[in-house]
């Protein structure tokens, strides 16, 4: 009974903690995951582009 007593008063201890986070508002959260899906974009971009240089690198200095 005591671990079942403890496992509620965790839920309870966290319920408290999430009431004093500070949440973003609507705008915040979508100029935030706007900003990370144009960061995925570029990044993916870079990587590609990156990827294909070394591969006809290899492909110049292996023929």
């Amino acid at each position: 009974m005591e671990k079942i007593r403890q496992l509620f008063q965790f839920f309870r201890d966290a319920y408290e903690e999430l009431k004093k986070v500070s949440w973003l508002t609507r705008p915040q959260m979508m100029a935030s995951t706007w900003l990370v899906i144009l960061l995925v974009i570029v990044f993916s971009i870079f990587v590609g582009a990156l990827d294909f240089v070394i591969l006809k690198s290899f492909h110049f200095f292996i023929s």
